[in-house]
């Protein structure tokens, strides 16, 4: 029932057509779902929170150094693969690479709760 009322949902992010996903409203989608894994188990999520907080920091580091520039998630990686740094450690690139891994582990473990299985670790 939490998860009704996220004030920014991904599912109203609005694509740019040729540009892509706008940075700060992902970013916004992305801080919405941290309370969520307090919900979820503090100790247990623990060490996920950590991880996806960590790498929404990095890509938002990454935007506040030109937010016009990089008003896209596209643009950043384009930048970065461009640069050479798209693959070097805590590049933005790399952060959005493990915080698209992480978001996917959380739809899966949902969608297992929500399919009825009680026991968390089962579901995880």
């Amino acid at each position: 029932i939490f998860l009704l009322v996220l004030a920014t949902r991904f599912s109203d992010i609005e694509l740019r057509e040729e540009e892509g996903i706008p940075t700060e409203e992902f970013l916004d989608s992305c801080y919405a779902i941290v309370p969520v894994l307090d919900k979820l188990g503090p100790t247990v999520f623990a060490p996920v929170k950590m991880d996806f907080v960590g790498n929404i920091k990095k890509i938002n580091q990454k935007f506040i150094t030109n937010k016009e520039e990089f008003d896209t998630l596209q643009k950043i990686v384009l930048h970065e693969v461009n640069a050479g740094v798209a693959q070097v450690r805590n590049s933005a690139t790399e952060a959005l690479l493990w915080l698209k891994r992480g978001l996917k582990f959380l739809k899966g473990f949902l969608t297992e709760v929500k399919n009825g299985e009680k026991n968390i670790q089962t579901a995880l």
